[in-house]
């Protein structure tokens, strides 16, 4: 996967404005996932991660509603218009963030696709990024 760096700080939040949140600039990757999961927390075939250290990523207005989602991981979503925001292991020090969310969505592009195995048939992509039928490729 490639990891690229944030050069300036990045800002988004929900659709109704009651969560806001800074990432602070540093190493970041983005990928899209086609996992069952994310498709139906998203209501979507697939859904693009902004993948930072935890540490670096702050709600400066509101404060999230929490699912557990699984036992590994928690979403992070506004109560009022259900923007799905972040998805944050329990094992890891990082917190993906949904790109859509973002003010400036294009400020890193995706590097590969995760979780292909998943990926809904009639969705057509032509891109020439890396697809990795489970989750991050192991070392």
């Amino acid at each position: 996967m490639t990891t690229s760096t944030l050069a300036r700080e990045a800002l988004g939040g929900c659709l109704c404005g009651g969560l806001r949140y800074r990432i602070a600039p540093g190493g970041a990757m983005a990928v899209y996932c086609h996992c069952r999961m994310c498709q139906r927390a998203a209501g979507a075939p697939v859904v693009a991660w902004l993948t930072v250290a935890a540490s670096r990523f702050t709600y400066v207005v509101g404060a999230p509603a929490i699912y557990r989602s699984s036992e590994t991981a928690r979403r992070e979503f506004c109560a009022v218009c259900g923007s799905h925001i972040a998805f944050r292991p329990v094992d890891r020090a990082e917190i993906d963030v949904a790109c859509g969310t973002l003010d400036d969505p294009a400020i890193v592009a995706p590097s590969a696709h995760i979780w292909w195995e998943s990926k809904i048939p009639w969705l057509a992509l032509e891109d020439a990024l890396p697809h990795h039928l489970k989750g991050f490729p192991g070392p």
